[in-house]
């Protein structure tokens, strides 16, 4: 329904320049933004995801939509088996459909966007993480590498996540030397998964990168970017750096805007280089201003509802009014609920969550906070809730005179 509703706007709003780059791929075996120049200006995990699409269904929407719908079916899934292996099938099945009924992620996940990527990969980093956990086999924390480094290629926002996790797995683990074998197979199986395209960057870009998009990075880090988010902007309104070349995107449109003309070219491995030189330096000359952008990355990731007015594109009147109203209601709930399931989850799970709530809040301070960076790890908040729903519906249950049905043993 949502699918059909949305379908003028799935490929029209809201949209990531993965699309752009998945249509070049299609069109010339390019991976960039014109045929014949490779570029890293993004990461390329979702152009290749739209890429399979578009190859064999063309440039549609409702290939889009549905593929994109079952992505976030298969997401719920892995939720569901994560909440059934830490309590119960109860459990899992209320965190899957909370996972799937969060209204910005009925809206948001049909669009295309990388983030319904980021929640499945996210999802299964999770699980992974938690059959490691339990089993301490090497062979589940490099399963558990590998998907991060998976997830790094949608999302370099999560370049440390193998670090985080790699140490939340081999703390507690004797003798030491098996902590540290441990620690190194999750970041080691992470660098692999990332290593060929890293390398392909190297060969056709010029530089060993993720990403050559440091422009983003410091559109977020500068002493304009405050006020821009203040009055519900995002970075991309933020001023372009006086005198600053062209960037990727902006060469590629001059191209072919003006085809009689020589084309113009960039060198995006010294672009990222300028602009992460000039976010240094706002760091090193400006911490006051630095400190006040972080606090407010803080708010706009964990506000209930999202400040920045480009969300907002391509909604109809019900959308809009979910947005307004629906969802901050949802997402008070789900805090208030997540937070008392802190206290009914099992020790290393609400371990786990808050760490993964922590590395997501630094990454923003460092970054740009935004509901649509928070939202592909709503499904931790869900699974913190479902042990509080359960417990509560448990608790009401006896009181009624029936008993609960037994616990699904931890594997």
């Amino acid at each position: 329904m949502v699918v059909d509703r949305e379908r003028e706007t799935i490929l029209t709003a809201f949209v990531d320049k993965s699309d752009r780059f998945a249509t070049t791929l299609v069109d010339s075996g390019t991976f960039g933004f014109l045929p014949g120049r490779p570029s890293a200006y993004t990461q390329p995990l979702y152009g290749w995801f739209l890429a399979a699409l578009y190859w064999p269904f063309g440039h549609s929407w409702l290939a889009v939509g549905l593929a994109q719908t079952l992505v976030a079916v298969l997401t719920a899934l892995i939720v569901l088996e994560i909440g059934t292996r830490l309590r119960s099938l109860g459990v899992g099945v209320v965190a899957a459909l909370i996972t799937t009924l969060h209204p910005y992620v009925i809206w948001h996940d049909v669009h295309a966007n990388r983030e319904v990527l980021d929640g499945l990969m996210l999802a299964a980093v999770v699980l992974l993480a938690v059959l490691a956990w339990e089993d301490r086999s090497l062979v589940s924390a490099a399963a558990t590498g590998v998907a991060c480094g998976i997830a790094i290629l949608g999302n370099a926002r999560l370049f440390l996540l193998p670090v985080v996790l790699a140490g939340y797995l081999s703390w507690r683990l004797r003798p030491p030397g098996r902590g540290v074998l441990t620690f190194g197979v999750v970041v080691l199986a992470a660098v692999v998964a990332v290593t060929p395209w890293v390398v392909r960057n190297r060969v056709q870009v010029g530089c060993y990168a993720i990403t050559t998009d440091s422009r983003a990075l410091w559109k977020a880090n500068n002493l304009s970017t405050y006020d821009v988010l203040a009055r519900g902007g995002w970075i991309d309104d933020v001023p372009d750096l006086r005198g600053g070349p062209p960037w990727p995107e902006l060469a590629a449109d001059e191209t072919l805007a003006f085809p009689n003309k020589p084309p113009v070219t960039v060198d995006e491995c010294a672009q990222m280089r300028l602009y992460r030189h000039e976010v240094v330096e706002f760091w090193k000359h400006h911490p006051g201003e630095k400190a006040r952008l972080a606090g407010q990355a803080v708010r706009m990731l964990w506000t209930p509802k999202s400040s920045v007015a480009s969300d907002a594109t391509g909604e109809g009147g019900l959308a809009r009014t979910a947005r307004d109203t629906v969802e901050p209601a949802f997402v008070i709930a789900l805090y208030v609920i997540a937070f008392a399931g802190l206290f009914l989850a099992p020790r290393y799970f609400t371990a786990l969550a808050l760490l993964l709530f922590a590395y997501n809040t630094l990454a923003a301070m460092v970054f740009a906070g935004s509901v649509r960076y928070r939202a592909p790890w709503d499904f931790v908040l869900a699974l913190l809730a479902a042990f509080t729903l359960t417990t509560v519906w448990e608790a009401a249950r006896r009181r009624l005179g029936y008993r609960a049905a037994p616990a699904v043993a931890s594997r």
